[in-house]
């Protein structure tokens, strides 16, 4: 998960009953395969003393930032996101690094083409 990241900043009150999500996804960052997987990621934690809520900000390794809302949102779907924006990010890498183009648009004739072992689209 760390290893499309370039920096996690995790906030929160220990003393507020909503920090679960924080504190889950905070342990997952310190997980050793987690920190082997991107041993430069920034991973910073702020303690706060006021009633702001719980926030987790994510930095993707192309400086694209989210911050998530730490009572709403479980660690589970946070990290799911990252994997899923990150395989979207290497994806979008691997195009630029063989000079194509990005994103792929694909004509609506080569859509509803049929190929040997397909049936073909019905029209809409």
């Amino acid at each position: 998960m760390l290893k499309f990241l370039s920096k996690v900043r995790i906030e929160f009150n220990a003393l507020d009953p909503r920090n679960a999500s924080c504190m889950e996804f905070l342990a997952q960052c310190n997980a050793r395969k987690a920190k082997e997987s991107n041993p430069t990621c920034q991973l910073q934690v702020k303690r706060r003393t006021d009633d702001c809520p719980p926030e987790i900000k994510v930095t993707f390794a192309n400086g694209v930032e989210e911050v998530f809302d730490g009572t709403t949102t479980s660690a589970q779907s946070i990290r799911q996101m990252i994997l899923e924006k990150g395989q979207y990010l290497e994806t979008e890498q691997m195009f630029r690094d063989n000079n194509e183009t990005w994103p792929v648009i694909i004509p609506d004739e080569e859509l509803n083409q049929s190929f040997p072992g397909t049936k073909p689209r019905k029209a809409e």
